[in-house]
């Protein structure tokens, strides 16, 4: 019996057969490219964690310089205590290797929420993030002769996540550089967190005074230049902002525990 292509079970049917085919096609595609994709993600964060030191690299070389120059990466609880230490060449595919975990995962799944509900209280902040099942990696870099720490970081601006690397000299107390960005913030706003006028802000500036943690305020309007423990906010974007001083206290103080018995060891 002949098909009636003019009914609607062929029409249907039809329409069933193409989703399928087009779903199997995409989704051996997706297989064939997840090599590669984890790949680009790995270059991309070498990339930015090199930036943070002030060396520029590219996606042909990411991996070579990243080698070079990364000589330990570490992975610590919220305490303090290491986990697991690693060097050498990196692999996207080894999940023991703190280069992969992944912080913005973790601070969607664990931490975000937190974020809210204790905006206004930070050591109930702290004292809850730190019993979250989250792990935080570290990178010690070394360059012309210097030892430098660089610290991820994951936050909340305006309309979405924003995120960071802040790399800290030998003292584990004077910041050598920032790297920032973000996926969704205003243009002309909040996403100049990752133009080199925010950025450039950083570097010698402290995360203790006197001795005790205070971390770097991200202040609204020109901060003293005699204040070493604040940079100027983006005009217009107060709410980034907030999130970028919200970020570098929580994810700091956290680093904090591990940098003490460093230098108490």
């Amino acid at each position: 019996m002949a098909l009636n292509k003019d009914s609607n079970g062929y029409t249907f049917g039809f329409a069933i057969a193409m989703v399928v085919v087009v779903g199997a096609s995409l989704a051996l595609v997706s297989m064939a490219l997840k090599s590669d994709i984890k790949k680009n993600e790995a270059d991309k964060k070498m990339m930015d964690i090199l930036a943070s030191v002030g060396v520029e690299a590219t996606r042909d070389n990411a991996s070579e310089l990243f080698e070079e120059m990364v000589k330990e990466r570490i992975l610590i609880d919220a305490e303090g205590n290491v986990i697991n230490e690693m060097g050498g060449a990196v692999d996207p595919t080894n999940a023991e290797d703190p280069f992969n975990t992944d912080v913005k995962k973790d601070y969607k799944s664990h931490v975000s929420k937190l974020v809210q509900a204790y905006k206004n209280d930070k050591e109930t902040l702290l004292a809850e993030v730190s019993q979250t099942p989250v792990t935080y990696p570290l990178f010690r870099c070394e360059k012309d002769g210097g030892s430098f720490y660089v610290v991820p970081m994951v936050g909340t601006g305006l309309w979405g996540p924003i995120w960071g690397y802040v790399a800290l000299e030998s003292d584990m107390q004077t910041v050598y550089g920032a790297s920032f960005d973000h996926k969704t913030e205003t243009p002309g706003l909040g996403a100049e967190i990752k133009e080199d006028f925010f950025e450039e802000q950083f570097p010698g500036e402290q995360i203790y005074n006197n001795g005790s943690y205070v971390s770097i305020d991200v202040v609204k309007g020109t901060s003293s230049p005699d204040n070493k423990n604040a940079v100027d906010g983006i005009t217009g974007g107060t709410i980034t902002s907030n999130g970028v001083d919200e970020m570098i206290y929580r994810t700091m103080a956290i680093y904090d525990n591990y940098f003490k018995k460093q230098r108490n060891s």
